[in-house]
């Protein structure tokens, strides 16, 4: 039908129509952008806890993964001595840096504070170059106004394929459990080894985090 012959009435009757559908696709796109931030962290623009959860339990389902905890050593020093601000710059610096490491592959999240983890597909019991210098990155000075603001980090690693379990929280307990055992030897790099006891570690990872 061509439309330049249709009665007014019927031209009203369209427009009519199409006002709802045009609503409503304005109002999806509201709320799509709205769930986009609420899973970013607005700082870094990571993936939240939230986020990270939602992303890395669909890959885990079907995929060999490394899974990381990293905790920034010494931040809260750095924080109050040279300001907020530099803070700031070190946590979009790590997050940068993070984000390059899982090469377009796998997701990175920022926990909150100075925590980030990091889930990237591997194959059976191999672990991936980039991950492994991602500590060589961490310990890289990061430039502030003038000043170099010293940095490192405690790195765990969990290998999925390593774990009596495929959920995410098992995970995260054993890469949070090694990231420790970074920390106690000075900070770096440790790999979970199977066999350590994660009933305590998930123990521990729940009731330390649910608040976080």
């Amino acid at each position: 039908m061509d439309p330049n012959r249709l009665a007014p009435q019927h031209l009203h009757a369209i427009a009519a129509a199409a006002l709802p559908l045009a609503a409503w696709g304005a109002h999806a796109t509201v709320m799509r952008r709205r769930l986009d931030r609420a899973r970013r962290d607005p700082l870094t623009g990571l993936l939240t806890r939230d986020g990270f959860t939602r992303e890395a339990e669909r890959l885990i389902r079907h995929q060999d993964a490394a899974v990381l905890f990293i905790d920034l050593d010494h931040f809260k020093q750095a924080n109050d001595t040279h300001g907020h601000a530099a803070g700031d710059a070190i946590l979009k610096d790590t997050a940068a840096h993070l984000t390059h490491c899982t090469g377009g592959y796998g997701h990175v999240a920022r926990f909150g504070g100075d925590e980030f983890a990091i889930i990237r597909p591997l194959p059976r019991n191999r672990a991936d170059g980039k991950l492994y210098i991602l500590n060589a990155y961490l310990n890289e000075p990061v430039a502030y106004a003038g000043l170099s603001l010293p940095r490192s980090a405690s790195i765990g690693m969990a290998l999925v394929a390593d774990l009596p379990d495929r959920s995410l929280e098992t995970a995260l307990a054993a890469a949070d459990t090694a990231m420790y055992q970074a920390k106690r030897a000075g900070g770096g790099w440790q790999q979970y080894t199977p066999g350590t006891d994660l009933a305590t570690a998930d123990r521990r990872w729940r009731r330390t985090r649910t608040a976080a």
